[in-house]
């Protein structure tokens, strides 16, 4: 079978969910027996994510083969399986890139080198080659990042037109745009949809489907409308309405709507039924849940609720595996106070807490004040990357007592540099790409937390960092109750670390929400969550 492809644009403003909704259709093809691969076009022009601002742009999600991509990515794990590496993600900074790069080296013959057709034909190169990512790839679906009307769009766009127009019969175009709902007048206003689809057919793009996001249902008047002014059949116009519990409830309304059926018969592909039991019990799970606890999430991007996007999903995964409801509260990390008798008057009340990955020296008192209280009050404490050096600088400064511990990233001068610079990161000055990325092995001590989670002695998990635990402290520090217990098979850097002596401590220098599912929970994000359990149970 021929791969077949599916374009899936945004229209009338950003943030309307492209990401979630190409992620759920991608599952619910593959659970039709379709072999899919994702990709994610983003018009701005940095050459990736990595050194953009969490407050620009969310978080970074990492891949296997160390590639720092666009959020989305993360949901496209999630929800898929699809293949996700440095190809899955291009930007626009990556195509002018690599086409002036050809330029400069002769490629292009003397040619005038332009938006059309040189930008164009590196952006459909990049599809091709997202197909050939696997073998025997059935469909590719392919995100266009922004919004319709967008200047930076415009080459994507006229790009998958091109496409479309060379693979005639194997393309489809699904655009979401957004129906806002007037809630003083008690109606929902299509306009908005119509103008966003004009711009498109004016471009010479034509949707095949049409999702509309809202706040609530659209009536079959309202979709007729759609349907008549945006020239689609009436069943291809199709509602999203904001889901009530979880993100995970948007595979199974669009499968409702049939949406899988109609992309099959467009695309000529199988379309057996398909089972979703599986996403409907985590629903239940959601929708019924057999308590409540509590998780502090300690910061410095709290105020973006797409920085720890994958941290989020990670622990919701394991409170559902578990039936339990989860609360989150974001305690920002600089406002945490300083004296150490009022700290638990700072982020009192949960049953556990988690300090996540991050840059810079802003927080970091508050964070280490964090962990300082969690291994005194045997509260569980999960730290991440970040979160790993400063439960390792806490335990230097108030059991080893190496007042001056620090990292090197926080103070370049400190006498006891128990956090400090991989030894690979010395003499790199350009910022983008040249952190310790991507999966590396991990050895772990039999009978240690980390052993025990993942029941197994070696995995893999992926990094994004710069600095590491100095083995020079390590004697000094696991005399004194502090063990590590995963090293990077064949060499001996720290990869995770634990407190002895109490429930859960533990800290890891990689990034394991990363490799969390709905259907399959972290192994370390479950016990954490069932340390908590058990700690809320004490209580």
């Amino acid at each position: 079978m021929q791969t077949k492809f599916i374009f899936v644009t945004g229209g009338v403003c950003s943030s309307l969910g492209k990401g979630l909704s190409a992620a759920s259709i991608g599952m619910l093809l593959e659970r039709k027996g379709l072999r899919i691969a994702m990709l994610k076009l983003d018009p701005y022009l940095n050459v990736d994510p990595g050194t953009m601002s969490p407050y620009q742009h969310g978080e970074v999600y990492v891949t296997d083969d160390g590639a720092e991509t666009d959020l989305d990515l993360g949901h496209y794990y999630r929800f898929t399986n699809s293949p996700l590496s440095s190809v899955s993600n291009a930007t626009s900074g990556q195509i002018y890139h690599t086409v002036i790069r050809r330029e400069r080296q002769g490629g292009y013959l003397g040619k005038t080198v332009q938006v059309i057709p040189h930008i164009t034909d590196e952006i459909k190169s990049r599809i091709l080659n997202c197909a050939k990512h696997n073998e025997n790839i059935d469909v590719v679906l392919v995100e266009i990042g922004g919004t319709v009307g967008d200047i930076e769009s415009q080459p994507f766009l006229e790009a998958i037109r091109q496409f479309r127009n060379d693979h005639l019969g194997k393309c489809i175009n699904i655009h979401l745009t957004y129906v806002p709902y007037l809630r003083a007048a008690g109606e929902v206003k299509t306009k908005p949809s119509q103008y966003s689809v004009q711009q498109l057919r004016q471009i010479g793009i034509f949707p095949d489907i049409i999702l509309c996001r809202s706040e609530v249902s659209l009536d079959d008047d309202v979709k007729q409308k759609i349907s008549l002014y945006c020239n689609v059949p009436q069943d291809a116009v199709i509602d999203e309405v904001d889901v009530s519990h979880s993100i995970y409830e948007v595979p199974i309304e669009l499968h409702k709507q049939k949406i899988d059926d109609m992309i099959c018969k467009l695309l000529h592909l199988p379309n057996p039924e398909i089972n979703l039991a599986d996403w409907e019990k985590i629903i239940d799970s959601t929708r019924n849940p057999k308590g409540t606890i509590t998780v502090g999430l300690v910061g410095k991007y709290m105020q973006h609720q797409d920085a720890y996007k994958s941290v989020f999903e990670a622990l919701q995964h394991a409170a559902i595996s578990a039936g339990y409801k989860l609360e989150i509260k974001r305690f920002e990390s600089d406002k945490i106070a300083i004296n150490n008798n009022s700290v638990e008057e700072s982020i009192k009340g949960c049953d556990g807490y988690l300090v996540p990955g991050g840059f810079g020296e802003r927080g970091w008192m508050g964070k280490i004040l964090t962990a300082k209280y969690c291994r005194e009050n045997k509260i569980p404490f999960f730290g991440i990357c970040l979160g790993m050096q400063v439960m390792v600088v806490e335990f230097a400064r108030h059991v080893a007592n190496l007042h001056d511990a620090n990292s090197t990233e926080i103070d370049p001068n400190t006498t006891e540099p128990i956090i400090s610079l991989l030894s690979e990161q010395r003499g790199i000055e350009e910022m983008g790409a040249t952190m310790r990325l991507g999966n590396y092995p991990c050895k772990l001590t039999p009978g240690s937390l980390a052993y025990r989670a993942y029941g197994k002695a070696v995995i893999g998990e992926r990094h994004r960092h710069r600095y590491e635990f100095n083995n020079l402290y390590r004697e000094r520090m696991e005399k004194l109750g502090f063990k590590v217990t995963g090293v990077l098979e064949d060499g001996n850097l720290c990869e995770i670390s634990e407190v002895e002596g109490h429930p859960w401590m533990l800290g890891v220098q990689f990034h394991p929400e990363f490799k969390s599912k709905p259907i399959d929970p972290h192994p370390l994000f479950r016990d954490f969550i069932h340390a908590m359990i058990a700690h809320k149970g004490k209580k």
